[in-house]
C-alpha cells in the first residue's frame, strides 16, 4: 500500500475514533451536570488538534523513513526530531491560547489528545490478520 494512502487511512480511523470519544466525553460531562458550550468547543478544538498532530507525525515519520531508505539516516533522524519539536511547540502554544481565553474547558481541551493512543490500540485490535503496515 502506498504510504500516502496508508497515512490517510490511519488518519481517518483516528478521526472516527476522536468523534466517538469526544461524543462520549461530552455525554459524561452532561451526566455529571458540567456540560456547557465551553466543553463542546474544548472537545472539538482538542479533537482537531489531536487529528492534525497524528497526521503531521505520520507524514514526518514517512519522510524520515524515505530518507533512511535512501541511506540518509542522519537526515531521517533530524526530520523526526524537528517534526517532534515543531508539533509540540505549536500544540502547546495553541492549547495555552485556548485555555487562557476561557472559551474552552481545559479538561475537555486536553482529553482528546489522550484518546489517540487507545484509538490506535483498538484499531490494531480490529486489523485483519493478513493486513500489514507498509
Amino acid at each position: 500500500m502506498d504510504s500516502r494512502k496508508f497515512i490517510l487511512q490511519e488518519t481517518a480511523f483516528i478521526s472516527i475514533g476522536q468523534v466517538i470519544c469526544v461524543g462520549a466525553m461530552v455525554g459524561i460531562f452532561a451526566l455529571l451536570g458540567q456540560y456547557n458550550t465551553s466543553v463542546l468547543l474544548g472537545g472539538a478544538v482538542g479533537a482537531v488538534l489531536a487529528i492534525l498532530n497524528f497526521f503531521f507525525m505520520a507524514v514526518g515519520a514517512s519522510l524520515a523513513a524515505d530518507k533512511a531508505a535512501n541511506q540518509n539516516t542522519k537526515g531521517g533522524k533530524a526530520t523526526i526530531q524537528l517534526s517532534f519539536l515543531l508539533r509540540y511547540v505549536l500544540l502547546f502554544v495553541i492549547l495555552f491560547a485556548f485555555a487562557k481565553s476561557g472559551l474552552c474547558n481545559p479538561i475537555a481541551l486536553v482529553l482528546p489528545l489522550v484518546f489517540t493512543r487507545p484509538i490506535i490500540s483498538i484499531t490494531e485490535f480490529f486489523r485483519k490478520p493478513g493486513e500489514s503496515k507498509p
